[in-house]
């Protein structure tokens, strides 16, 4: 019977987020819940593990909103006041997603080291037990939830709120294991330690889970930068391009790629000898096969082939400066 309820969530749940915007919305819906009963259980438990679980939460709803905004407008084409597109605005909420978590993380360590130099705090262990298992069942089913998205549903956001939703996972299982070893020493009347657990607990999810936000965000950061995007996506774009220019003849061939957000951007320089004997015609064909060659790699792309006689319009510059004679 349980197996059956529990096997209708799950299609249910699967079924639902088909589409980018429903799954950020479920995952912000599953962000405000958490969230709020964190604070209930904070004042109820005075727990500030419990504390740090649902003010993470909150903020990556309050992100969330703005996530599920972003996503509708990464999928629109250029226009007059964004002529290269929306994809940057997804590395943008990424790396505000990244920077949130790590400071809510820093300030949930200072505290912690705090609390451990001025005596701990009591906590209720049985409260905060009960909200332990209750995040940490939410939090595994919404990272569930967001993995099984990704067969239908190709998104850095999505592909971000999978990884705090595992992150949250874990925090929450850390808490439930520590508040579980809590009412096991009052049960042996370990009275000395118990006011340092909550602290120590902490301490440890924040140093275990740092690097999680400082790598979302350094990769964000990354993406705004213009930086090429990791050799797994560039050294199959370049062995594309090589191969549909092959047969042609070309002094030089320099491809150039940035990925912000979803979208990958390509700008192929083509280098033709001085007198070339390509037609309008032919280029456009070959602009035709590169993006054809690229595209069984990478479907989400920009690609952009320039023919030129004259290497100066395909060398690395920042700007051009012409010397006058």
């Amino acid at each position: 019977m349980l197996s059956g309820y529990l096997y209708g969530v799950h299609t249910g749940a699967e079924t639902f987020v088909k589409t980018e915007s429903s799954t950020l919305a479920f995952s912000a819906f599953m962000a405000l819940l958490i969230g709020c009963a964190g604070i209930v259980a904070t004042l109820a438990s005075n727990s500030q593990a419990i504390l740090l679980d649902g003010l993470f939460n909150l903020i990556y709803f309050s992100v969330a909103l703005v996530t599920i905004k972003v996503s509708k407008l990464a999928s629109r084409p250029d226009s007059e006041s964004y002529p290269f597109g929306y994809s940057y605005f997804e590395s943008l909420v990424n790396l505000c997603k990244g920077l949130l978590i790590l400071g809510v993380s820093i300030f949930a360590l200072v505290d912690a080291v705090a609390a451990l130099l001025t005596g701990g705090r009591d906590i209720a262990a049985g409260l905060a037990v009960i909200y332990a298992l209750f995040a940490t069942a939410a939090c595994s089913l919404t990272a569930w939830v967001m993995h099984r998205s990704q067969r239908h549903v190709s998104s850095p956001l999505v592909a971000a709120d999978k990884l705090n939703w595992l992150v949250n996972s874990v925090i929450s299982a850390a808490v439930l294991a520590a508040f579980c070893l809590v009412m096991l020493f009052e049960h042996l009347g370990w009275q000395t330690i118990l006011p340092y657990v909550d602290a120590v607990l902490v301490i440890a999810v924040v140093v275990l889970c740092l690097g999680v936000p400082v790598r979302m965000a350094s990769q964000a950061l990354q993406e705004l930068l213009n930086k090429t995007p990791e050799e797994a996506i560039a050294a199959p774009v370049r062995r594309a391009v090589a191969n549909a220019l092959a047969g042609t003849d070309t002094q030089e061939v320099r491809v150039r790629m940035v990925r912000p957000g979803r979208l990958l951007y390509v700008m192929v320089h083509v280098v033709l000898p001085e007198e070339p004997d390509l037609t309008i015609v032919h280029q456009d064909a070959l602009r035709a096969r590169v993006d054809e060659e690229v595209r069984r790699y990478y479907s989400l792309v920009v690609c952009d082939v320039v023919f030129t006689a004259n290497t100066r319009w395909a060398a690395p510059s920042c700007g051009l400066l012409v010397e006058k004679g």
